[in-house]
């Protein structure tokens, strides 16, 4: 939804770290499937093979508040796309948090605005 305003560095590892949230559980299903290819469409990086960059790496590359907020927002619509928040997700994600500085109130507020997404989401798929 905004992964065209990270700057280029930003997209390669926002898609490496999106590849490593949607594997962590160890099944990939086929909703997170489908969101990774629409990711790689978003990014124009179609073509792209994820490297296995270095998870510190990755984090270190987004620089900006708005960068951060963008890319904790799509990977939360990432996790959530399955139904199920694994405790292996659960545990990445206060990784991130901590890593970009948010507060603990912070993933509240964005496990909201995902779910308000999905049932827009689905409401739309009705009309």
């Amino acid at each position: 939804m905004f992964l065209e305003e990270l700057q280029p560095e930003e997209k390669i590892a926002f898609l490496e770290l999106a590849v490593i949230i949607a594997s962590i559980d160890g099944n990939l299903s086929i909703f997170e499937t489908s969101i990774l290819n629409k990711y790689q469409k978003e990014l124009g990086l179609e073509d792209y093979e994820p490297a296995g960059m270095n998870l510190d790496d990755i984090l270190n590359s987004f620089k900006s508040e708005r960068s951060k907020n963008i890319v904790m927002t799509e990977l939360l619509q990432l996790i959530y796309s399955d139904g199920v928040f694994h405790e292996q997700e659960g545990e990445f994600v206060r990784l991130i948090k901590e890593h970009f500085g948010f507060e603990s109130n912070e993933f509240g507020s964005f496990k909201d605005w995902i779910d308000k997404i999905k049932e827009l989401s689905l409401t739309k798929e009705k009309w």
